[in-house]
């Protein structure tokens, strides 16, 4: 009986490492070997018969063949659930990068991976696991757990994979079912789910602010990632830490000036319509010259746009789907154009932006019908920007 994978990427490449296993993947056409002598095979060679275990690329849907025959699959999370002394999962729609990242910035002895871009594998057992992890593995998840579990608010994304919101719901919230009395979740009331684990509830910011008496030091959309892991934080030590050292990373509304001193904003990791609502509500004092448009991921825009019909902003559409958000945009009579390309949404903002307004790049979809990813995407906005005028 053989070891299985599914799919030659960054969580399987990893694993594959010790050697002795067969991985199937859509892009061989033939078989042939790795430099660790792991057989490669294209994925209709799969024999669900001849396989004891398979561990599938979290990336890969629940509709694929591979998935579909596999009778032994588990997640990467279920291959290393005993590997650490203690683990830390980092969950929800927008934040969880910057809530992972500020946890470990806390959690001296600590190391960090996960859907944040680092295998498993490559993790130091001897440390706490910090943990973010994505609605995609937590759905090939059956055994592992985390022992903390900080779970962000959970809005609608990542509908074309799932098929549906309870889905992705269903899947976030999948751990608590295997969490002990030991074990403590932090998560919004709103999705209050039975589980033995300890659970402590908020509604908003000002619930974990008063429950750990928390002294804020960033703002909104960044605050609520700041409370959960401070929260985390005083759950293990029964003390407080400052982040004021911790620097949010490239593409989360990264304010830039240009030459004439106009405000520029990078916002390329907001994927969803959530993340873009919350970087509207930063600017919703200034005129917003929006750059919108990508891979819409199946989402219902219908709470973006019927935002944006109350504040002063023009749109200008990018992506493989204008017509889509060209018909949003005069359904809701807000303004647009349909640039079509970021580099022609730059040139035709330059025409249009004064020094006491915004423009921002905060396009609500994810960017592979143009760009290998957000930040292919964000870096070449910045560089028109900082090139061009």
């Amino acid at each position: 009986m053989k070891k299985s994978l599914f799919g030659y990427g960054i969580t399987t490449k990893s694993i594959a490492k010790s050697g002795g296993w067969e991985i199937f993947d859509d892009n061989f056409n033939k078989v042939s070997y790795d430099k660790y002598g792991n057989k490669l095979l294209p994925s209709y060679f799969f024999n669900p018969e001849n396989s004891k275990l398979e561990i599938t690329s979290p990336g890969i849907p629940p509709t694929h063949p591979l998935v579909r025959k596999a009778k032994n699959l588990i997640s990467e999370l279920d291959y290393y659930q005993n590997l650490a002394p203690l683990q830390i999962w980092i969950t929800g729609t927008n934040g969880k990068t910057t809530t992972t990242q500020m946890t470990h910035f806390l959690l001296e002895n600590s190391d960090i991976g996960g859907n944040i871009g680092i295998p498993l594998g490559k993790l130091n057992p001897k440390k706490i696991w910090v943990l973010e992890v994505s609605s995609f593995q937590l759905y090939y998840t059956k055994y592992a757990k985390p022992n903390i579990y900080g779970i962000l608010p959970i809005k609608e994304d990542h509908i074309s994979w799932h098929r549906c919101f309870e889905e992705y719901v269903k899947a976030k919230l999948s751990p608590l079912k295997r969490m002990t009395q030991r074990d403590i979740v932090i998560m919004p009331k709103k999705f209050d789910t039975p589980t033995k684990a300890y659970k402590i509830l908020y509604e908003n910011e000002e619930d974990l602010i008063k429950k750990f008496n928390i002294t804020p030091e960033f703002e909104v959309p960044f605050l609520l990632d700041e409370l959960i892991a401070k929260s985390i934080y005083y759950i293990l030590n029964f003390t407080h830490k400052s982040l004021k050292n911790f620097k949010i990373d490239s593409h989360k509304l990264e304010e830039i000036k240009d030459k004439k001193n106009r405000l520029w904003v990078d916002d390329s990791k907001a994927t969803n319509v959530d993340a873009s609502l919350n970087a509207l509500k930063r600017y919703k004092n200034k005129k917003i010259h929006l750059i919108i448009g990508g891979v819409d991921k199946g989402q219902d825009f219908t709470p973006l746009f019927e935002y944006m019909k109350n504040i002063d902003i023009e749109l200008y559409i990018i992506g493989n789907k204008t017509a889509f958000f060209e018909n949003l945009a005069k359904k809701h009579k807000i303004k647009y154009f349909v640039a079509k390309t970021i580099n022609v949404a730059i040139k035709k903002i330059d025409k249009e932006l004064k020094e006491n307004e915004v423009a921002l790049l905060s396009p609500a979809c994810a960017s592979f019908d143009q760009f290998s990813g957000y930040k292919e995407r964000g870096d070449e906005f910045k560089k028109l920007i900082l090139s061009s005028f």
